[in-house]
């Protein structure tokens, strides 16, 4: 059986900058994908839009595992179509996927099913403010971000 594969595909973290930081093999891939494992689907839209898609957005599948959806939906369900040979994309609402981000249930269930994951290169909030930093980067470590809601602060 000819098993699909998953692409890890970036999203910049600000408006209006996909030329600048998506690579022309990312804009090729997201051309020869339909089929998409999304955190936001109005972002993916507006993302995939920017980055030049050429598919109209109409015949684009879009699964949503954004916070409202993805306790609900097993993540195997979204790899679906890649069981059966087709290649998919995940996209997070910003930076990479599967960093600091629910997509990484996603890979990990790929990854257990046998199905390539391939990443893309792109921006990564963590990594860019490491490199604006001037810390040493041979130590680093991401304990996660802080959340989002303002009890769990304390």
């Amino acid at each position: 059986m000819l098993l699909g594969t998953l692409y890890l595909i970036p999203v910049p973290l600000a408006d209006q900058v996909v030329a600048a930081s998506f690579t022309p093999f990312a804009s090729q891939m997201i051309n020869q994908l339909d089929e998409y494992i999304v955190e936001n689907e109005k972002t993916a839209r507006r993302f995939l839009k920017e980055a030049g898609l050429k598919i109209p957005q109409s015949q684009l599948i879009l699964h949503d595992f954004g916070k409202h959806s993805r306790d609900k939906i097993p993540s195997k369900t979204f790899l679906a179509a890649a069981l059966n040979g087709k290649d998919l994309g995940l996209m997070s609402e910003a930076g990479c996927p599967a960093i600091a981000d629910p997509g990484a249930e996603v890979v990990a269930e790929a990854h257990r099913l046998g199905i390539k994951v391939v990443p893309l290169v792109g921006p990564s909030s963590m990594i860019l403010a490491l490199m604006a930093s001037g810390l040493n980067g041979q130590s680093f470590a991401f304990q996660g971000y802080l959340p989002i809601d303002k009890a769990a602060l304390t």
